[in-house]
């Protein structure tokens, strides 16, 4: 292991943290300036770099920009007076792992020494594995047989349908038999069948001429055409009106297929990849689903496992996603402790791998410094919540925001957030529930859903209304006053949402 670096012009500072690092066995090697410091990156590296900020010449910054620029995966832990605060800013956005305020408790920056010296290890670790992120990543033995399945239908044209939660991938292995098959060079097709209208999905699936119904202006190829040759993947299949099933079923049957409003066969030459989170069985056996066309999707069935069922794979994935994120953003890449990725892997995460995706969006704007710990997650994760089972990426505008004015300015909204989840009196932030509302439209209206104001609003509703009712103790009447609405209107919402424990006053 290379040694341990410190940048200090103080030569007290130095010797303490030399003396510290030593009795961990820990090599460290010290500079007392930044030019020297740079001199010795032309020939050697090291494992991690503690440095002052403020020193004659060249700053810790022009220290951090450099190693940043040349190795951007070493931690950077940078000392500043505790009144500091702009530097520790301008730390943060320079891309360091962590600051340290003076004066310090040397046992807690021995503490951060080490989690540096951690993330330096695993950085390398994952650094020497593979180049190419492979488009769906799973180490789990669940996720194993996926792959081995994809593997044996590369060469296939075969109907495929893939079943599994919501979340847990769907579209992503579609892609994947597409990329890997004979058609690959041809277009992939995605339609959500949930997403669209009952009375567009017709019009969406086969396209429509000129004139067929009122609007439609001109001739527009549908799915099927701009599928041609290529694959077309549809998604929740299982929502799909019953008297478009039969059409499909024509479609798969003989390959062709009537534009709305044609009269001109059109043969289609697609492989269909069909996916849904329902039981089709049952849904057969309701009469909600053909049967004839069950068993033509039904040819060879990939199923997808949730995260539960490969939890070991919850730190690649969240690595991914956090690189991912912070990519997007224009951001440093956030690290999880390793409490915080063993209580994440403890979790069921019902919105499987949407939702882990989804929380380190939030984890890269809004949670408090580079190393993330459990206590700066969600509260509502640890008392078994489903908040952030949709909860998706902050807008990049609020992201930017974040980001401009550094960790501590988010570290900030983020405490604000919390103790409002938790129920405390504080009141959140500016862009606290406002974002997090924001952030749960967003999912929803990506996803397709079509009654988003409903949905939000009764969950709105319920929300005030129940935590009214908390705060009188179950005196409805009361808490009506409280919410400024009328006697009459919370006995209705409360009828309405299903809320129990109102008394009367």
């Amino acid at each position: 292991m290379k040694p341990i670096w410190i940048v200090d012009d103080d030569e007290s500072i130095r010797w303490v943290l030399e003396k510290a690092l030593a009795r961990e066995n820990l090599a460290t090697k010290s500079f007392a300036n930044a030019r020297d410091a740079i001199a010795a990156l032309e020939y050697e590296t090291p494992q991690v770099l503690v440095s002052d900020i403020r020193m004659p010449g060249d700053s810790g910054l022009d220290l951090l920009s450099l190693v940043k620029s040349r190795l951007p995966g070493l931690p950077v832990i940078i000392i500043t007076a505790f009144s500091d605060l702009d530097s520790a800013v301008a730390a943060f956005q320079g891309g360091a792992f962590e600051y340290l305020a003076k004066p310090f408790d040397i046992d807690k920056a021995v503490e951060l020494i080490r989690r540096a010296l951690d993330e330096s290890l695993r950085e390398a670790s994952v650094e020497s594995g593979p180049a190419d992120t492979p488009e769906i990543l799973g180490q789990a033995p669940a996720m194993q047989e996926v792959f081995r399945a994809i593997g044996r239908l590369s060469q296939s044209n075969v109907t495929v349908l893939i079943t599994g939660e919501s979340g847990s991938g769907k579209e992503l292995v579609a892609r994947a038999l597409h990329k890997h098959s004979p058609r690959a060079q041809q277009p992939f097709i995605a339609l959500n069948t949930a997403a669209i209208p009952k009375d567009l999905l017709e019009s969406e699936l086969f396209g429509h001429e000129r004139g067929a119904f009122t609007g439609a202006q001109a001739t527009r190829r549908g799915r099927f055409e701009q599928a041609e040759n290529g694959t077309l993947f549809l998604d929740e299949i299982g929502d799909m009106p019953f008297d478009l099933q039969t059409r499909l079923l024509r479609v798969l049957s003989d390959g062709h297929f009537y534009r709305v409003g044609g009269h001109q066969p059109l043969k289609a030459n697609v492989r269909v990849i069909t996916a849904t989170h329902q039981n089709l069985e049952q849904r057969v056996r309701d009469g909600l689903f053909r049967e004839d066309l069950f068993h033509r999707l039904n040819v060879i069935r990939l199923r997808l496992p949730s995260l539960r069922e490969r939890r070991e794979d919850i730190p690649i994935l969240v690595r991914h996603f956090l690189v991912q994120s912070a990519r997007q953003l224009g951001v440093e890449t956030k690290r999880m402790s390793e409490a915080a990725l063993a209580f994440l892997q403890s979790l069921d995460l019902p919105g499987n791998v949407r939702q882990l995706e989804n929380l380190c969006n939030w984890i890269t704007v809004m949670a408090p410094g580079q190393t993330v710990e459990v206590k700066d997650l969600p509260l509502e994760l640890s008392e078994g919540q489903s908040a952030m089972q949709a909860a998706p990426e902050l807008p990049v505008p609020a992201a930017h925001n974040a980001s401009h004015h550094g960790s501590h300015h988010a570290s900030h909204h983020a405490s604000h957030h919390v103790s409002a989840i938790a129920g405390a009196p504080a009141a959140p932030g500016p862009d606290g529930w406002l974002s997090l509302l924001e952030l749960q439209a967003a999912t929803m209206l990506s996803d397709g859903q079509q009654d988003v104001m409903d949905v939000l609003g009764r969950q709105f509703e319920s929300a005030l209304i129940r935590t009214a009712l908390k705060y009188t103790h179950g005196r409805k009447n009361d808490a009506a006053v409280r919410l400024g609405i009328g006697r009459n209107t919370i006995t209705r919402k409360i009828a309405e949402l299903g809320i129990d424990g109102a008394k009367e006053d």
